[in-house]
């Protein structure tokens, strides 16, 4: 999620096992330590535009990784500051550190962006798609309970925080799995039979719902927003990318193949070549108008690029109006 989200999610788990006096000195070490394990964005190459795409939510987000990224947190925290001004022994810190340095690569496994839980035993991105990578209604209200109890050194602001967390997150399940629903309420209407169905929260809010699902030979993208009811906007379909028809000029073996992989691998397969782009390859998981094919990012093929050359990594056009349009969709009534 964003980095505010991991921060005020940090303060969350690390307040909770805190006493009164020590809830500021909590509330700092779960922002920092709640923050920490997206510095592998700076996990870069001036060669490899997908280097940071591979290690983004990598071994840092790990369960495994846990001790190592806390340890090194409270290490830090403790001979920076704590050490000169004890108010916490290091076992404190390091537990707020642990508590806050955990929340991170949990609730970034509850998006559907993709996190490396489990590495090194398996390079599976985990997306539980239960909530938007930006989401104001979740994150504001723990800001000010976070705030509250650390101003007022009230545990209770603290665990009603938790409460928070916890309750928005299974709403979120709820919500997925009423989309994921109306989703294969719409393929039995169209007489398909996907092989796989997946419903994503669209930016920003739990009420409309990105549906992709995959046929043989194509991805269809609608939108369904779950309310009392149900409405669907109905979207469009675009073929699987295949390699030999749309670029029948790639070598095997050349270094954009092997990107076009390691994309395909990031994407989770769900890639397709641009319908406004001929030698853009989109990610069609995301789109901020979730029954649109945009693609939010992508990577672009040369064809006189050298054998050893990388592919580019692109972000796709902003709308000026998608925002809006998305808001008119979350607005809209519902119709059963």
């Amino acid at each position: 999620m964003d980095p505010v989200s991991q921060g005020v999610v940090g303060v969350v788990a690390s307040q909770q096992a805190s006493r009164p006096k020590y809830l500021l000195s909590a509330t700092l070490l779960g922002i920092f330590a709640g923050m920490t394990p997206d510095l592998d964005v700076l996990i870069q190459s001036d060669i490899d535009p997908l280097l940071n795409l591979e290690y983004h939510r990598q071994f840092t987000h790990s369960l495994t990784f846990i001790p190592v990224g806390s340890f090194v947190c409270a290490l830090l925290a403790y001979v920076g500051f704590f050490r000169w001004r004890p108010v916490l022994s290091f076992k404190e810190v390091w537990l707020f550190c642990a508590l806050g340095y955990a929340s991170h690569g949990l609730l970034d496994a509850c998006t559907s962006y993709g996190t490396l839980l489990f590495w090194p035993f398996s390079d599976a991105r985990i997306a539980w798609n239960t909530i938007s990578i930006i989401d104001p209604i979740f994150t504001l209200p723990l800001l000010v309970l976070v705030l509250t109890a650390t101003i007022r050194k009230n545990i209770l602001f603290a665990r009603m925080a938790s409460v928070w967390v916890l309750v928005y997150l299974a709403f979120g399940v709820i919500q997925r799995e009423r989309a994921e629903q109306a989703g294969w309420e719409l393929v039995e209407s169209r007489g398909h039979t996907p092989l796989e169905l997946n419903a994503k929260p669209s930016f920003a809010n739990s009420v409309v719902w990105k549906i992709v699902y995959t046929t043989e030979t194509h991805y269809y993208v609608d939108a369904v927003r779950v309310g009392w009811g149900t409405r669907i906007f109905e979207g469009d379909r675009i073929e699987h990318l295949d390699l030999q028809r749309d670029f029948p000029w790639l070598q095997v073996g050349a270094q954009q193949a092997k990107d076009v992989e390691r994309f395909r691998w990031f994407s989770n397969g769900y890639i397709a070549l641009s319908p406004q782009h001929p030698n853009r390859i989109i990610d069609i998981r995301y789109s901020v108008i979730p029954n649109e094919l945009g693609g939010m990012w992508g990577i672009e093929l040369d064809k006189n690029a050298t054998h050893d050359a990388h592919a580019n990594y692109v972000d796709g056009e902003r709308d000026s109006t998608a925002l809006k349009r998305l808001w008119e969709m979350v607005t809209s009534p519902t119709i059963k």
